[in-house]
């Protein structure tokens, strides 16, 4: 494998962070000359193109794999100049994590709380899809994620956090006035199919995935978008559509009143992972050990686990 010089990871770090050469050259103070030239260096030393030169700059293939090693080097480097250090002279690390909006809205935060009471760090939080935060830990931008994926990425281990129950709810007044009447689960369940409901963006399959699967065919229902964990669930109970809502969310609004259950018995099941660099850093080790407790507290186990 090719030498590379902390100069060299630095600089590949700072294009993809900040976009092209001109911002990496002002995140490091040198010139864009000098990036191009160092990254061409890097370059020839993997004998591969490492950027595509676009706007924004985006690593390649073979880019991504330097990239994930100058995450991991910047942060063992953090660390071990923090301890030597005695944690006073050195910047506090930061560390980038994906997860997905709803474990964000419900139970993750509570898990970085846990962390920073005990340990000096910042995090850089990546919001996606739980069916597309690996992403980012295959091209180097997180080095942990909460993700629905059970196979481990390459270079990462994947411990299970637990289940994810979503419930079908909507409104009392969403009910009586476009849900009247009804007499069966079944005539329910036919009924959805015509009726408004609240999707999370256009890439969420959860609302679309259960309707295909208690309707047997392909949904027809209008939609509307709410790309927030918080502003979703307000968007049922206020009545704009019906939705799938985590038992954190929905619980206490159907205890009170605030919400119905269209569908007792029928709900949709997300398997969460953590899945994390294999990299011997402590900091990470222990947002690892926070998150699985946390989740463990919050989320239901998963079977055979």
């Amino acid at each position: 494998m090719p030498r590379f010089t902390s100069d060299h990871l630095e600089t590949l770090l700072a294009a993809v962070d900040t976009g092209s050469f001109d911002g990496a050259a002002r995140a490091l103070s040198i010139t864009p000359s000098a990036v191009s030239q160092r990254v061409k260096a890097m370059e020839q030393l993997a004998g591969r193109v490492l950027l595509q030169r676009s706007a924004p700059i985006r690593p390649t293939a073979a880019g991504e794999t330097v990239l994930r090693l100058a995450r991991q080097v910047r942060l063992l480097d953090d660390e071990a100049a923090r301890e030597l250090d005695g944690d006073a002279a050195t910047a506090v690390p930061v560390l980038a994590l994906a997860v997905n909006a709803d474990s964000l809205g419900t139970w993750f935060l509570d898990a970085l709380v846990a962390v920073t009471q005990r340990t000096e760090v910042v995090f850089d939080l990546h919001r996606e899809d739980q069916d597309r935060t690996a992403v980012l830990l295959r091209d180097g931008t997180v080095v942990a994620a909460v993700t629905a994926e059970r196979k481990p990425v390459q270079g990462c281990l994947a411990v299970p956090l637990g289940v994810d129950r979503y419930l079908a709810v909507a409104s009392p007044a969403f009910v009586a006035a476009r849900l009247p009447g009804t007499r069966s689960d079944r005539e329910t369940v036919d009924r959805l199919d015509r009726v408004p409901l609240v999707d999370f963006d256009r890439a969420d399959d959860l609302q679309q995935g259960f309707l295909r699967r208690v309707l047997g065919h392909a949904p027809r229902s209008p939609r509307h978008f709410v790309p927030s964990s918080a502003d979703f669930a307000r968007a049922v109970e206020l009545g704009l559509g019906w939705g799938l809502l985590p038992e954190a969310q929905a619980l206490p609004a159907l205890a009170d009143g605030r919400l119905v259950e269209l569908t007792p018995g029928r709900h949709a099941d997300v398997t969460l992972w953590w899945q994390h660099w294999n990299l011997a850093s402590p900091l990470l080790q222990t947002v690892t050990a926070a998150v699985r407790r946390t989740a463990g507290e919050r989320l239901r186990p998963v079977p055979g686990t």
